[in-house]
């Protein structure tokens, strides 16, 4: 068991053969286009436990039937591709396409296992914000929060707001590289269908969900059309890590609000809701980072500080990375934190570590080019070492901070609360100096005053 789609995705049919990239890209564009529509199509929407069905001698598809052993019949991508209908126009512009992916492949991607890679690269190319204030979370961003959690082939995993499921593929991508040759058999299957779940309330993030993590050989995770905060959402201690990067600007309707979350931040932000359902979504012990707007670390509002509250009193927040405005540009210019804690439900925290990243390894205006300047390897260093953090000074970069003084700070949390700045005293010369350098300047300036008189009478 290696973790991957199964071996025979494809039916050994002439009919399910015909339908390989290979077998049709150098096809006259009227056949492809046939093939596409009438057969590659159909049979993906109807594909189950990760194979295509067939066609018949008549050209019918022949549905894969049902297992009796209550397994899930379809995966995630055929579930939300039901109702979907194929909207290419004509022959000439399928053709096109095709051409344009196999030279892409054919010359920049062979050999190499990159699919998921390039579906990534389109989804970077979607740079309109939701109208709730959704917007894609850079990779680099991701998984920096993947390593500070650190997910296991045990964990059991979610985000609430997925998106495109960018998080689940970084943490997937985490555990293929740290523990793939360690893995159970019991431990692929459970990657390929049990590890990874993601909610959303868009239809087309869901499908984008499903085709991302099929990509990355995530053949059926649970990705369910739910709106996380609401009192349908009933989920709870569940999993054993969050990542999420919920919607900030959103608010929604008081009654229909999950009364269990009422109860820790009475509000209708969205932003103060999700921090509430990560904590009920964890088991105890269980691991959450997520992207906080700046307002939610110092807003004064009862809400705000009640979540705040609840993090330091009753559980253990461990982390708070303040980043700079311009990491979700060119979506949105907002200030923004990563807060990393752990579900306990009897306290824990006894002090909080501070980082203050002022550079992400990319320009911090509209054009995002890479540049040298990186926080992001030395803030998951520190993060794994916190002994070598205890005698930081207020004035370097990363810190620690007590319980209490954030406690008696109404618990703030942002940054510039409890950040020294050093001041150097700048050194003048004597008066007596500066005056002699005055009357020198002069002099000189009424020597050069007499010299372009004399040029002029001349």
């Amino acid at each position: 068991m290696t973790g991957e789609t199964p071996d025979y995705i494809f039916p050994q049919s002439e009919t399910g053969q015909a339908m390989r990239w290979s077998k049709f890209k150098n096809s006259d564009s009227r056949e492809i286009f046939e093939l596409i529509s009438q057969r590659v199509f159909p049979a993906v929407k109807k594909m189950k436990y990760g194979k295509l069905p067939d066609f018949d001698e008549n050209g019918e598809l022949v549905e894969i039937p049902d297992k009796n052993d209550g397994e899930q019949k379809q995966t995630a991508f055929t579930r939300y591709m039901e109702s979907e209908v194929f909207v290419i126009p004509n022959p000439q512009v399928l053709q096109k396409i095709v051409t344009g992916l196999d030279d892409l492949y054919e010359h920049d991607i062979a050999e190499r296992d990159m699919q998921g890679d390039l579906y990534e690269y389109m989804l970077g190319k979607l740079n309109a914000a939701g109208q709730n204030g959704q917007f894609r979370t850079p990779k680099h961003i991701r998984e920096m929060m993947v390593e500070l959690v650190a997910p296991t082939p045990d964990d059991v995993i979610c985000d609430p707001a997925c998106g495109t499921a960018g998080f689940l593929v970084s943490a997937a991508e985490f555990i293929r590289k740290h523990y793939e040759n360690q893995m159970t058999e019991e431990q692929w299957e459970n990657f390929a269908n049990k590890t990874f779940t993601g909610y959303d309330t868009d239809q087309t993030m869901l499908r984008i969900s499903a085709m991302n993590l099929m990509l990355h050989t995530i053949t059926n995770p649970d990705i369910d059309y739910k709106d996380s905060v609401l009192k349908q959402n009933n989920v709870s201690g569940k999993y054993t890590v969050c990542l999420a990067n919920p919607p900030f600007k959103g608010t929604v309707d008081a009654e229909s609000i999950n009364d269990n979350l009422k109860a820790v931040t009475n509000t209708k932000k969205t932003e103060l809701l999700f921090l509430a359902l990560f904590l009920r979504l964890l088991q105890k012990g269980g691991r959450c980072a997520c992207i906080v707007p700046d307002g939610v670390l110092f807003g004064s509002s009862n809400a705000h500080k009640s979540i705040r509250r609840e993090l330091i009193e009753n559980h253990q927040l461990k982390a708070v990375i303040s980043m700079p405005s311009g990491v979700f540009k060119p979506y949105a210019g907002v200030s923004t934190a990563v807060l990393v804690f752990v579900k306990t439900g009897a306290g824990g925290t006894d002090n909080v570590w501070f980082y203050d990243m002022k550079a992400d390894g990319f320009s911090l205006d509209d054009k995002r080019a890479e540049v040298a300047e990186n926080d992001i390897p030395d803030i998951i260093a520190r993060f794994r070492n916190p002994d070598g953090e205890k005698d930081r000074q207020r004035t370097e970069q990363s810190f620690f901070v007590p319980k209490q003084e954030i406690v008696d700070n109404d618990y703030d949390l942002s940054i510039n609360k409890y950040k020294k700045t050093e001041y150097v005293a700048a050194e003048y010369p004597a008066a007596s100096e500066i005056m002699a350098d005055l009357n020198g300047l002069y002099k000189e300036l009424g020597d050069t005053l007499a010299q372009l008189e004399g040029l002029l009478d001349g």
